[in-house]
C-alpha cells in the first residue's frame, strides 16, 4: 500500500507546485497592482482572517464535511443498486430513465426549500440534497459501464457453465469499474456543491452558512477563504476517490477511468 501512496504523490506533487505558484503571484500581484481588499483580499489576509477564529472553522467545516459523506454514501447504496437493475430490466430502465433525466434538469436550489420542509432545519435535508446531487452521475456511468461488457465474453462464460452473479462479478463489475470510479470522483464534488446549496437555504452552521455571513457583512477575506476551504474540501475527497481507485484497479483501467473523466468536463 505504502508504494502505492508513494507513486500516486509522486504523480500529483507537479498540481501542489502549481498551486504554490498560482498564491505566489496573487500574493505579488495584489501589493504590486494595489488591488483593494474588499475586491480581492491577498492570500496573507486570508490567513490571517481565518486564523482569528479556528475553533468556529473547524466546526464548520466538519459539519458541511459530515453531510457531504452521508449523502454521498447514501448516493452510493442507492445509485450502485439502481444501475445493475436498469441494466438487469429493460422495462425498468425506460420507466426510470426519462425520470432521471427529468429529475437532473430540476435546479438543486429549487429543491432545497422542499427538502427543508420534509426534512428539517438539520443535517437531513443537507445530506438529501447532497445524496440527491451525486444520484444521477454514478447511476449513468454504472449503467454505461456495465453495458460495456462484450457479448462474447459473456457467452464465454455461459458456456463455462458460470451462473449470472459469477458473470456479473467476474466479468460486468471488472470491465465497469474505470467507469464507476468515474462517476464516483463526480458524484464525491457534486456532493459538496449540494449539501453547501442546501446551508443556503436554512443552516444555522456549516461552510455555506459562513458564506453567507461573510457575503452580508461585507467580509471579503472570510468569503474568499470559505471558498478556498471548499475548494479544498472537494479536491481532497476527489483525490481520496482516486487513492481508493489506485489501490484497487490495476493501472490500464485507472488510465480508462481519467479519460471518462476527461471526456466528461468538454
Amino acid at each position: 500500500m505504502s508504494a502505492v501512496i508513494r507513486r500516486w504523490l509522486r504523480a500529483n506533487g507537479l498540481v501542489l507546485g502549481v498551486f504554490a505558484v498560482v498564491f505566489l503571484a496573487w500574493e505579488a500581484s495584489s501589493s504590486m497592482l494595489r488591488v483593494p481588499a474588499y475586491l480581492l483580499p491577498p492570500p496573507s489576509a486570508i490567513l490571517v482572517r481565518l486564523s482569528q477564529n479556528p475553533e468556529r472553522l473547524v466546526g464548520n467545516f466538519a459539519t458541511t464535511l459530515q453531510e457531504v459523506l452521508l449523502g454521498f454514501a447514501l448516493g452510493v447504496a442507492v445509485s450502485i443498486p439502481l444501475g445493475v437493475l436498469l441494466v438487469y430490466s429493460r422495462p425498468l430502465e425506460r420507466v426510470v430513465y426519462p425520470v432521471l433525466v427529468a429529475f437532473q434538469a430540476v435546479p438543486k436550489v429549487a429543491l432545497a426549500p422542499i427538502l427543508v420542509v420534509w426534512f428539517g432545519f438539520g443535517l437531513s435535508s443537507k445530506i438529501m440534497l447532497g445524496f440527491i446531487t451525486a444520484l444521477f452521475p454514478i447511476v449513468i456511468n454504472t449503467v454505461i459501464g456495465l453495458n460495456q461488457t462484450p457479448p462474447e465474453m459473456i457467452h464465454l462464460m455461459r458456456s463455462l457453465g458460470a451462473s449470472s452473479l459469477q458473470t456479473f462479478l467476474k466479468i460486468r463489475l471488472f470491465v465497469a469499474a474505470p467507469y464507476l470510479f468515474g462517476g464516483l470522483k463526480i458524484g464525491i464534488t457534486l456532493a459538496v456543491v449540494g449539501a453547501v446549496v442546501g446551508e443556503f437555504i436554512a443552516a444555522n452552521s456549516g461552510l455555506g452558512y459562513m458564506l453567507l455571513v461573510a457575503n452580508q457583512s461585507f467580509d471579503a477575506p472570510l468569503l474568499f477563504g470559505v471558498v478556498l476551504l471548499l475548494s479544498l474540501q472537494s479536491i481532497a475527497l476527489f483525490y481520496l476517490v482516486e487513492l481508493i481507485e489506485a489501490l484497487v484497479l490495476p493501472r490500464p483501467l485507472r488510465r480508462k477511468g481519467r479519460e471518462l473523466i476527461a471526456g466528461s468536463g468538454q
